[in-house]
């Protein structure tokens, strides 16, 4: 049974595993993201890859990155977080330092490619993942093959425009599905919640400072989960918009399921539930053709790390 090592880059490690062909993790190894970015944060992979390597035979190390990635998955054409990495050939910059190849992946669509062959979407040959968390990413599997598109950037979901002139996003554009949707944009419909109802929001801000600026994404799943009704409402605005974006999405690419991972996703069907509602409510052509299943994530933070060592595999 071959082994590939799967590397994934977060904001504060770099974490590696040694994954078989089942997506089982065999061993692990990690450092801390070097601030500075560049030539740092290359040598700290290496270094993953090179101590995983002592203990096993691999064949090859997928890592998983956020940003544009170009279509050839060798170069780092763009990271929004990552310092003096921009243009940089990863591919020959790992190969020179390890000696094995190396395959480069958006972390959206190692996640999702993870979720495909191993968890939620197993057996499923169409699948659509939403990565909900600071932002909205996305990866797309058509006929079993993961969509990259003609330049490498395929799936960049975050940024389709659902509302026509709204908030401003990083990317430069107005109204963008990331804006509303996301564990972002949760906070943002809390505090508007929260300032508008400031009689019903005692057991949110209990759970936090009791300010507005201290509540978080725990403070009011806890409070949805004892059923408190304004921490369901914020649920139900951001599904919503979740559900409004699928159901353009789903009349495009029409897939079996939609996962939904990330860190929002630990509300579980308290923010499934809406997602469905919003999904079915502005579905075009609705009760025509049928609907994709919505479905949790499986894998959680280690789906990037097995999805990009299966495309190293394969």
């Amino acid at each position: 049974m071959g082994y590939t090592v799967g590397i994934d880059i977060g904001g504060t490690k770099v974490l590696g595993g040694v994954v078989d062909e089942t997506g089982a993790i065999i061993s692990r190894a990690r450092r801390d993201t070097p601030a500075e970015g560049g030539v740092a944060l290359t040598q700290a992979i290496a270094d993953v890859a090179l101590e995983l390597m002592k203990d096993s035979e691999i064949e090859s190390v997928g890592v998983s990155v956020a940003g544009f990635i170009s279509a050839d998955r060798k170069t780092i054409l763009a990271t929004p977080n990552i310092k003096d990495w921009n243009g940089v050939n990863l591919d020959y910059e790992l190969t020179s330092r390890i000696g094995l190849p190396v395959v480069i992946e958006n972390d959206a669509n190692s996640a999702a490619w993870g979720e495909f062959k191993f968890g939620a979407g197993r057996g499923k040959e169409n699948i659509l993942m939403l990565t909900v968390g600071t932002g909205i990413g996305g990866g797309i599997v058509v006929n079993s093959n993961l969509l990259r598109g003609s330049f490498g950037i395929a799936a960049e979901i975050g940024h389709l425009r659902i509302v026509p002139n709204g908030l401003l996003c990083g990317c430069g554009a107005h109204g963008c599905f990331e804006q509303y949707g996301s564990g972002t944009a949760l906070l943002r419909h809390a505090r508007e919640a929260i300032q508008a109802h400031p009689d019903r929001a005692s057991k949110i801000l209990n759970r936090g400072d009791g300010s507005i600026e201290g509540v978080n994404g725990t403070a009011i799943t806890e409070a949805a989960r004892d059923g408190d009704e304004l921490a369901l409402s914020i649920f139900e605005v951001t599904g919503d918009y979740i559900g409004a974006g699928i159901a353009s999405l789903a009349v495009i690419l029409d897939p079996e399921a939609v996962v939904i991972g990330g860190g929002v996703i630990d509300a579980g069907d308290i923010l499934l539930n809406p997602i469905r509602t919003g999904m079915e409510k502005y579905m075009p052509f609705a009760g025509k053709h049928p609907h994709p299943q919505i479905v949790a994530a499986q894998l959680g933070n280690e789906a990037g790390l097995v999805g990009v060592a299966d495309l190293a595999r394969s």
